[in-house]
């Protein structure tokens, strides 16, 4: 982040550049702020390097600035002081003091601002517990429809991963592996995966004929929506972000008659397992199985107003470890 801040001096205003909390000049600039001739500048600007008072490499950067077509070189508050003090010492104690109080002043502000972020994560946070603590209020991981979710995860989404990977002889050995881009999960082969659920549990006798009926067209709507883009950038560019928005998207908007939520922490661990991006560099699952649970049944019982910081709970579980 980066301002422009007028220095009144004696003799004429500067617009000098602010970034990385400390003031950067050309030498122009240093050469008008002293009022001595540019060529003295650099004289000064050599012995200060060749002395090592300071040092060249981390106190001077090359910027493009407005109307040059070439980087123009800058030097920060350190060097320009001790340029000051060497050619004008009264100018260069004028500029100190005034530069000293424009940086506290920019501290303050800096800090501030870091307090009204901390509060805002705070108040996400407070609606986050608010939300588990309704959730568990009205649903116990006991309850039925909890251990369902959870055969779902820990049994069958194995089940049809290993079958599928014996089947096109594409068993990994167990590695971290993390692609730039997400490979996709096609929407036929979400529905492959969906049927093949669902005559399995239906000979279990846990799912009726209605497990897994699409609403016309709903699940494709979805995969469209976690794929979009716009001016040619994703709208969803990690994969921590689409696999959480195909969860959210599933369990929320209800594509199926019936279990939604099983089939959205279903399809979730298949879209991250054929990404590779399932499990840790240690082997274990990046969300355990009842962490899935509990976020899955959070999304259901969730207000839509809630949508962004269940998006973020489920990102930071996916980060990279």
């Amino acid at each position: 982040m980066s301002d422009i801040i007028s220095y009144p001096g004696e003799e004429n205003h500067l617009d000098l550049l602010f970034k990385n909390e400390t003031f950067w000049l050309t030498q122009k600039q240093i050469a008008e702020l002293f009022s001595v001739e540019r060529t003295v500048v650099t004289k000064h600007l050599k012995k200060v390097f060749f002395s090592g008072e300071v040092d060249e490499k981390s106190n001077v950067q090359k910027m493009h600035i407005a109307g040059s077509d070439k980087p123009i070189m800058f030097y920060n508050l350190d060097i320009v002081l001790s340029v000051g003090y060497r050619v004008n010492t009264k100018k260069g104690t004028q500029f100190r003091q005034w530069a000293t109080r424009v940086l506290h002043k920019k501290m303050k502000e800096s800090w501030r601002k870091e307090e009204n972020q901390k509060n805002m994560h705070l108040k996400e946070l407070e609606s986050l517990l608010q939300l588990v603590q309704s959730t568990l209020h009205q649903k116990e991981l006991s309850h039925p429809e909890a251990l369902g979710l959870l055969s779902i995860i820990t049994e069958y989404t194995h089940s049809w991963l290993l079958f599928h990977q014996y089947d096109e002889n594409q068993l990994p050995f167990p590695s971290q592996f993390s692609p730039a881009e997400s490979i996709h999960l096609e929407y036929t082969e979400a529905k492959n995966a969906i049927n093949e659920l669902k005559e399995n549990l239906k000979k279990k006798g846990e799912a009726s004929d209605l497990f897994g009926l699409e609403r016309s067209g709903s699940l494709e709507g979805i995969f469209g929506s976690v794929y979009q883009s716009a001016f040619t950038k994703e709208m969803y560019p990690s994969i921590a972000e689409k696999s959480a928005h195909l969860l959210y998207f599933i369990v929320k908007n209800h594509p199926f008659a019936d279990g939604n939520k099983r089939i959205g922490a279903f399809l979730f661990l298949v879209f991250l397992a054929k990404n590779k991006c399932l499990e840790n560099s240690s082997g274990e699952k990046k969300i355990n199985d009842n962490g899935l649970v509990a976020i899955t049944l959070l999304i259901a019982e969730s207000d839509p107003k809630q949508k962004d910081i269940l998006i973020k709970l489920v990102v930071n579980f996916l980060q990279e470890d």
